[in-house]
């Protein structure tokens, strides 16, 4: 190595940082070390080419997407890239990829045929795809045979390998696919560059145990895994440490969380011990599961100040028959019970749920049950799909397929009484003021920053870059249906 590349090295190694300030784990060091072989890679490759070199990342899907997103960026950068939102521009470009539904997939394959011309001009740029799709054997397959430029190929189970995966392509030259069905390893303390500094996510699970018939998720993500709480109380008081005010904790099923630990820990046990943190101001958690939602975390939420008051609760369905089709373990009844015993103690609480329309099956006598919760449960807002076949999963094999035409009817329906219900829902805090975390520029006006209340709704007002992080007073002026207007108070 010559001394310039080496002086470069020493001034960019902070990964010793991460040795000093977590417990060892043998495939930690292991990674720590790839890291910097990459990085001497990366400094010669820089030198060689007199500039900086740039890498993309796009994220397709979920919130447990997203923060894998920031895991890999944070390696990305740790090695000695430099971060750009231009695919055109970058020397690394890395899909992290979603497939609850067929539509994720087409997004993906056209967007790699673009970056088949783009790697034809820059020979020595890395294609990279990881994450639920990649978790598909025919997906696989057919990257491997139709899509040969693309570098390295890898699924949900060993993103902490990014490093290794890239040194292990740039000394073989020869397409790497590591694909791993399951894992007891949980690898964590390594870089990450989180998108906003004053709030992140933070993984307390992995995997799901339902096996709902429609869905893709166990998988593609493997069975139900715990982090140890120390771990997560550890992280969440490094972060808070490094300017963060509310955390977003994050799992397929938060409240299967303890599953698999040898002590006996809840979700319950573990929302109060990080309701503990000092400096803290803010938790959030998704997604729980209407069935495992305890009166023991209703508890523990009616009493802390820090939980936020919203919860993301999915139905699916409101008809108990399509439910058990579905393989969710609650009925139509015991949802909304679940949903009257929460406002019970949480009298402010907001709601928002996922809905499936046209699942196989589905009667117009179904169908009403479901626009019947939408009304009782009154919910802020609601995330509406149509049934998306997904092959692999016990539905795709379902006859009884609803006609395109009764979906497309339906689901307009729905539209409108959620509309309907939502926004005379929002409605209701409209001359109140309350405290909003501030999270941006807003995108539509200028002088105008945009924030978040705890029940989540979003707030625009006049403001300007310095609230950004903070947490302010704001009068709820006038509601726009899922938002409000405010002002500073």
């Amino acid at each position: 190595m010559n001394t310039e590349i080496k002086k470069e090295l020493d001034k960019i190694k902070p990964v010793q940082k991460i040795k000093e300030a977590v417990e060892s784990s043998e495939e930690l060091s292991v990674q720590i070390e790839y890291i910097g072989k990459c990085q001497e890679y990366i400094m010669d490759l820089k030198n060689r080419l007199g500039r900086p070199l740039y890498a993309c990342i796009n994220t397709f899907g979920c919130q447990m997407n997203a923060r894998d997103s920031e895991k890999l960026l944070g390696i990305l950068k740790e090695i000695g890239f430099v971060e750009t939102d231009d695919e055109t521009k970058a020397d690394f470009v890395l899909y992290n990829t979603c497939t609850v539904r067929e539509n994720a997939n087409l997004r993906v394959y056209g967007r790699l045929g673009q970056l088949r011309g783009l790697k034809r001009k820059k020979p020595h740029m890395l294609i990279a795809l990881c994450g639920c799709m990649m978790q598909e054997p025919e997906v696989v397959e057919k990257i491997k045979k139709s899509y040969r430029f693309v570098d390295i190929v890898f699924g949900t189970f060993n993103i902490y390998e990014l490093a290794q995966l890239i040194y292990e392509r740039i000394t073989t030259n020869k397409q790497v696919v590591d694909i791993r069905q399951d894992t007891n390893e949980i690898v964590e303390n390594l870089p990450v560059e989180r998108k906003f500094p004053f709030k992140s996510g933070v993984n307390i699970m992995y995997g799901c145990d339902k096996f709902c018939t429609y869905c893709i998720v166990p998988y593609v993500r493997g069975r139900e895994k715990s982090r140890e709480p120390k771990e997560i109380v550890r992280e969440i008081e490094h972060l808070v440490a490094d300017g963060v005010k509310e955390v977003m904790l994050l799992g397929q099923n938060v409240n299967s969380y303890g599953k698999g630990l040898d002590d006996d820990v809840t979700f319950a046990n573990l929302l109060a011990e990080i309701d503990k943190i000092e400096g803290l101001e803010r938790i959030r958690f998704m997604t729980p599961y209407p069935s495992d939602f305890g009166d023991d975390v209703i508890e523990v939420c009616s009493k802390s100040t820090k939980i936020c008051n919203h919860f993301h609760m999915p139905v699916q369905s409101g008809s108990t028959r399509l439910l058990k089709k579905m393989n969710r373990r609650y009925t139509k009844e015991e949802y909304l019970s679940l949903i009257d015993r929460i406002r019970a103690k949480l009298p402010n609480v907001s709601f928002t749920t996922d809905i499936i329309v046209g699942f196989p099956g589905e009667t117009e006598e179904d169908f009403l049950e479901t626009l019947d919760v939408v009304r009782k449960a009154n919910y802020d807002s609601a995330y509406t799909f149509i049934y998306s076949k997904r092959t692999g999963t016990p539905a795709a094999k379902f006859e009884e397929q609803v006609p395109e035409d009764v979906v497309k009817d339906r689901f307009n329906r729905l539209l409108e009484v959620v509309d309907e219900v939502c926004h005379k829902n929002s409605k209701r805090f409209e001359g109140q003021t309350a405290r909003v975390l501030v999270e941006g520029l807003d995108d539509h006006e200028e002088g105008m920053v945009t924030g978040r209340m705890t029940n989540n709704i979003l707030v625009h007002f006049k403001g300007d870059a310095s609230l950004i992080g903070s947490l302010v007073d704001v009068k709820l002026v006038e509601c726009k249906g899922f938002y409000y207007m405010g002002e500073l108070v």
